[in-house]
């Protein structure tokens, strides 16, 4: 038998040991009838023998060359997927290697968390500075195609595999966004992606120092980073935290465990695991004293998993405030097993709840102070073939006209017209930057475009959700 009909076998036989244990289960405990178990042996039995007779059928009477890997591949995939969630997958050896170096110091890709929902590849979120980021590309954009190839039929880590490549390298995404009438090709160089979970800085307010701690995503060393930065912090003399979660797609449950561990106190569950059978599990801190210091945490849309358990937990159990906008939305916890060879599959286990038992998924948790951020934070970078200039009518140029507003170079118009009003703000801005006084939207002109965009962006004063954090702490402590 080779390895392929040994690893179904395999597959099997423990969907065959849980059956029979049930039963058995059912019988002892329940008094229930002996003879579940014999029916449910038949019917694993005739599973096999149907998926066996499947199988030679195709490597016996197929027109072209079949390879058994692959098949077996498809076999795991196509159950898989029958579930309908985006969150339970099946990989392969190559895209279960990727898997745990996304879980490691550093990969090669673009820094972007992707999620399959129903039929569309969807962005969760980007790592901070990442080439993802960089580019444009934002939480809920619908990937469509990878270098002007259709996606529709890949699974999730297929997609995945094909963002990633080389260092230098690039790569087209097609995305959907929004109501955009058309797509956007977005050109995306690939780096280095350094998995480095935690940042810190203090800022002054007044006579006030407020610390802050932002957490990109929950990976093995998230926990043991974040004290030592938060060591430092208190030692260095803080009146007030801010824990900064926007845009953290999620990562491991025993990371933000250990996170938790160290902010809010035993007196409640911080949240609540919950089994196909209802039967619930309470997950608590070891801590027995809050902080001596209030407590803020910054959450926004590309927040999601792991993140919304801390968002949740801080809020629930300790009352602390959560600043920003409405998290992504995902409540259910998934867990990898190994396959034998290789490979292995994720699979979705159980629902996680709120510490007041609330389950978010797809609803997602609401802050206690709304802030949106400036309407600059939303654009993306203008890529064009072409130059852009008087008199022509194009989306990209609805898109510079947004940009040139959003840096306060006013323009009269948004609708995609190269007014002259554009004309008179572009030169504007190309004085400003040191370029060619030309009035036209060329390479250069572009990439500094680009760059202004990245420089507001990094300026905390614009920053309206850390800013309100400040504020917020600075008035409570």
């Amino acid at each position: 038998m080779n390895r392929y009909r040994k690893l179904l076998l395999v597959l099997v036989c423990m969907a065959l040991g849980a059956a029979l244990f049930f039963a058995v289960e059912h019988m002892v405990l329940k008094k229930g009838p002996v003879h579940q178990a014999n029916e449910n042996g038949t019917e694993v039995a005739e599973t096999l023998a149907k998926l066996e007779k499947a199988q030679e059928l195709i490597k016996k009477s197929y027109v072209g060359e079949v390879d058994e890997a692959k098949l077996m591949d498809g076999a795991i995939q196509g159950m898989v997927a029958s579930l309908g969630d985006p969150y339970s997958v099946y990989m392969d050896r190559e895209t279960s290697k990727q898997f745990e170096q996304s879980l490691d110091s550093s990969f090669s890709g673009i820094g972007a968390e992707v999620s399959k929902e129903g039929e569309d590849f969807i962005i969760v979120d980007r790592f901070k500075g990442s080439p993802a980021e960089q580019s444009g590309l934002k939480p809920n954009d619908k990937i469509k195609s990878i270098d002007g190839e259709s996606i529709q039929s890949l699974t999730l880590y297929e997609v995945t595999a094909k963002i990633r490549g080389p260092k230098g390298s690039k790569v087209v995404i097609g995305v959907e966004r929004g109501d955009a009438s058309k797509n956007l090709d977005i050109t995306v160089t690939r780096d280095e992606i350094p998995v480095e979970t935690v940042h810190s800085k203090r800022f002054k307010l007044e006579d006030s120092q407020i610390g802050y701690l932002e957490i990109t995503t929950f990976a093995k060393g998230t926990a043991e980073d974040l004290k030592t930065e938060l060591t430092k912090l208190e030692s260095e003399g803080i009146d007030g935290l801010i824990l900064d979660v926007r845009g953290n797609p999620g990562g491991l449950l025993s990371s933000v465990h250990e996170v938790l561990d160290q902010f809010v106190t035993n007196k409640k569950p911080f949240m609540y695991i919950e089994e196909r059978n209802g039967d619930r599990e309470p997950l608590s801190s070891v801590l027995e004293e809050k902080k001596e210091y209030p407590v803020a945490t910054l959450i926004d849309g590309g927040s999601a998993s792991a993140a919304e358990i801390l968002a949740a937990g801080m809020q629930e159990v300790e009352g602390y405030p959560l600043i920003g906008e409405k998290t992504f939305g995902k409540g259910t916890v998934q867990q990898s097993y190994d396959l034998g060879d290789g490979s292995q599959m994720k699979l979705t286990m159980s629902k996680w709840l709120t510490p007041n038992k609330k389950w978010i998924h797809k609803e997602g948790i609401l802050p206690t102070l709304e802030v949106s951020q400036p309407a600059v934070f939303d654009l993306v970078p203008l890529q064009s073939a072409v130059v852009l200039k008087k008199g022509m009518n194009d989306e990209k140029i609805s898109v510079l006209q947004n940009i040139l507003n959003g840096l306060g170079y006013e323009v009269d118009r948004t609708d995609g017209y190269f007014s002259g009003s554009t004309e008179k703000a572009l030169l504007a801005f190309q004085k400003a930057a040191g370029l060619k006084e030309n009035g036209e939207a060329n390479t250069a002109t572009l990439a500094e475009l680009d760059k202004a965009i990245q420089t507001y962006k990094e300026n905390p004063k614009h920053d309206h959700q850390l800013q309100s954090a400040i504020e917020f702490l600075g008035e409570n402590e």
